[in-house]
């Protein structure tokens, strides 16, 4: 199961799929020498390598498909042979068949699974393979499993887009200057890698008051300064018009404009497009809305070493006025990115989202 772990990290984190992988292990032999990945080790029975396989992206074969495909390659007899998968196979036919089907027809003869499929749509798989006679066992290395699914297994569990608050500020909490200049607070490190989380994302949001104040991009580019392969959806949140000048009509991802400032409905319309992941850029106002409606699922805070002393705040009015009211969170990384700081955490409490600048209950000006 670590080798089918290791294998699903090869697919894409971005897409309306998941991250998957299978090894196919013949029956027992002892004494036999394990292939790369097989598991056992000294005094224990050992099972070959047959195949081995990982979803590449939406449209192309499954893990189950691809594992089948190589032991096929390698001349390998896969009757009764175990398959080792990191999700539930699918039992559904979307843009493939389904893969508990290819199980069956294959002749495998036990199937140990990681995690059970929580997409409605394509569960089953696990069931299906039972009435048909088929061992199988799941929770191998559960936690394991989940944490290589990413975004994509909450987004799924939630009926919604995973949603990533990103703030890239001062040590004193801003985003611009007095005057309003802001490049750059953070350093060339931390934008780099700030640009490599956009090419792992479906979905960049921002207000229409960013739009119009900073005039973004909202691309993904590699150190070169050039557009990476996979480029997200570029969303603007919000009523005004986006100019017909701006930089988001130009090179880049397919451009979204929802009209609307309840974050619940930008969701709605994004999970419709098959959007797992949401990345939310600004400006101050977007980020409170999100948090208002208690729909962030986890913060990447860019902090550099610069005082500024006045200027725009990195989150706007949340309506907090007591200390025990604060949107507390649980911080799960800090990673140097030169001289800045990197904080991913976890929110652990939610605001009121009644009555307040930004919501859907008040209108931008």
């Amino acid at each position: 199961m670590r080798r089918a772990v290791d294998l699903a990290r090869r697919g894409p984190a971005h897409g309306p799929n998941p991250r998957v992988g299978c090894v196919i292990l013949a029956g027992d032999t002892p004494g036999a020498p394990a292939e790369q990945g097989a598991p056992g080790g000294r005094g224990e029975t050992q099972r070959a390598v047959l195949g081995e396989g990982w979803h590449r992206g939406a449209g192309t074969s499954h893990a189950e498909v691809a594992a089948l495909a190589d032991a096929r390659g390698r001349g390998a007899d896969v009757r009764g042979a175990t398959a080792v998968v990191t999700l539930e196979p699918c039992d559904h036919t979307g843009r493939t068949g389904p893969c508990s089907i290819a199980l069956l027809e294959a002749g495998i003869g036990r199937v140990v699974i990681s995690v059970p499929d929580p997409n409605v749509a394509a569960t089953g798989g696990a069931d299906r393979l039972r009435s048909a006679g088929v061992d199988v066992v799941e929770g191998l290395l559960e936690e394991q499993g989940i944490e290589v699914l990413g975004a994509w297994f909450p987004a799924l569990e939630r009926g919604r887009p995973f949603v990533t608050l990103k703030l890239a500020s001062s040590l004193d909490g801003r985003v611009a200057a007095a005057d309003g200049t802001s490049r750059w607070i953070t350093s060339d490190v931390a934008r780099a890698h700030a640009h490599r989380l956009r090419a792992e994302v479906d979905a960049i949001a921002v207000g229409t008051g960013t739009v119009l104040a900073d005039d973004p991009s909202l691309t993904a580019r590699t150190a070169s300064g050039e557009l990476t392969e996979h480029q997200p959806l570029r969303v603007v949140v919000g009523l005004r018009d986006v100019p017909s000048g701006a930089r988001l009509h130009g090179p880049g991802g397919e451009l979204v404009h929802v009209r609307t400032h309840d974050p619940a409905e930008v969701l709605a319309v994004l999970a419709a497009r098959e959007v797992r992941h949401l990345l939310v850029e600004g400006g101050p106002r977007l980020a409170a809305a999100f948090l208002r409606a208690g729909l962030v699922d986890e913060v990447h805070a860019y902090v550099a070493p610069v005082l500024l002393g006045s200027g725009l705040t990195a989150v706007a009015d949340l309506g907090i006025t007591t200390i025990a009211d604060a949107v507390r969170l649980v911080p799960r990384e800090v990673v140097h990115l030169g001289p800045d700081i990197l904080l991913v955490a976890t929110p652990t409490t939610n605001v009121p989202r009644t009555g307040l600048p930004g919501t859907a209950e008040t209108k931008e000006k």
